[in-house]
Formats: C-alpha cells, structure tokens, sequence
C-alpha cells in the first residue's frame, strides 16, 4: 500500500460520516464460519449461482429481495446500475465477467461438475446484516435445497 491508498473500511466510514450518518456500519464477523466441506467430489455437485446482480428486466429492476431466474437461456444483460463499483474504471457490459453461469455449464460438459443448477439467484444488497442472516440468507437456502443443489458459487459485484 502506498501513501495515496485509502483502506477500504476507512473510506466507506468517511463517506457515510461526509453524508450524515453518526452510527458506523458494523461490519459482520463469524468466527463460526456457516460454510462447510463438499460431502462429494465436485464431479458429482449441482453447483448453483448466487450474486447481488440482479435481472435486467421491469422486475428484476424493482425487486429488493430474493429473487430466482432460469439459469438458461444465460441472461444478456443483469441490472446493476444501483450497485457500487468503479463505474469509470469498468463496466457491466459482459455479464459472463461476473456472472458464470456459462463456464459453469462447460465445466458440467467437462465433467467437473455434475450439472448447473436449473436456477440462479440474485439477492439484494443489504446493509442490514439481521435482513441479510433473518431473511435472504434462509431464503436463498430454501431455494438451494429446493433445487437439490449441493454447492455454491458466491459472485458479490
């Protein structure tokens, strides 16, 4: 890090502190990690996506919550204007940069998984981490398991 880097944290207190916001987001910690070890080789996982993008589309735009899409056809396009990225450094334009939803399908042709999900899942970003463990993340578990789904690919934007 040299002189004219600004941590990450530090710069994202500055930024809500310069808008008015006197309590500092408290940013999550688990030191029980909710995560756990594949069961099986990945040759034999039905591998999902879960990102913060959501659909281009009327609803996917409207949308605050869970929300789950048909992984095929892939998506040409995912809304995320509302999101926070370097949007003078980079861009959205390319949704297979982001969202993996075709590689993962060679890697099933491949066999290296067994198949990718029928569904992926967009989850609204939340500052909220009581909605985030309380609500989303139960959701998109329920989805998981509805889908039999044995391990997921996690893509924040």
């Amino acid at each position: 890090m040299n002189d004219n880097d600004v941590p990450y944290m530090e710069r994202t207190r500055n930024f809500y502190r310069a808008q008015g916001y006197t309590n500092d987001y408290q940013w999550a910690q688990h030191d029980d990690v909710p995560f756990c070890a594949p069961t099986k080789p990945l040759s034999e996982c039905n591998v999902a996506v879960v990102t913060t993008a959501m659909p281009d589309t009327e609803a996917g735009r409207a949308n605050r919550q869970v929300y789950s899409c048909s992984s095929q056809p892939i998506p040409s396009a995912m809304y995320t204007a509302e999101l926070s990225w370097h949007k003078t450094m980079t861009h959205t334009d390319d949704v297979a940069s982001f969202l993996p939803l075709q590689q993962l399908g060679r890697c099933a042709e491949e066999g290296l998984i067994a198949q990718l999900a029928e569904r992926y899942h967009s989850i609204p970003t939340e500052y909220s981490q009581r909605n985030t463990l309380e609500k989303d993340a139960p959701d998109i578990l329920a989805r998981c398991r509805q889908d039999k789904v044995d391990a997921v690919v996690l893509v924040p934007l």
